[in-house]
């Protein structure tokens, strides 16, 4: 999808060098990456407490 935005250049260029991503492109999809695992890593965590877990876990590691 082609899309035209207007981004602040020193956050790019920052950005483009604290991810060593070489292009505007990839540094930009980059980002959208990022942003989207760390939303699916908070809803995750939402569970946290929430869930029932049946099993024997030193079992399960033998089993390796």
């Amino acid at each position: 999808m082609k899309t035209t935005i207007d981004i602040d250049e020193a956050l790019m260029e920052a950005a483009m060098r604290a991810s060593g991503n070489k292009t505007k492109k990839e540094t930009g999809e980059a980002g959208l990456r990022l942003l989207v695992a760390l939303e699916q890593q908070a809803r995750i965590k939402s569970f946290r407490g929430k869930l029932i877990w049946e099993g024997n876990l030193e079992e399960m590691r033998r089993d390796s």
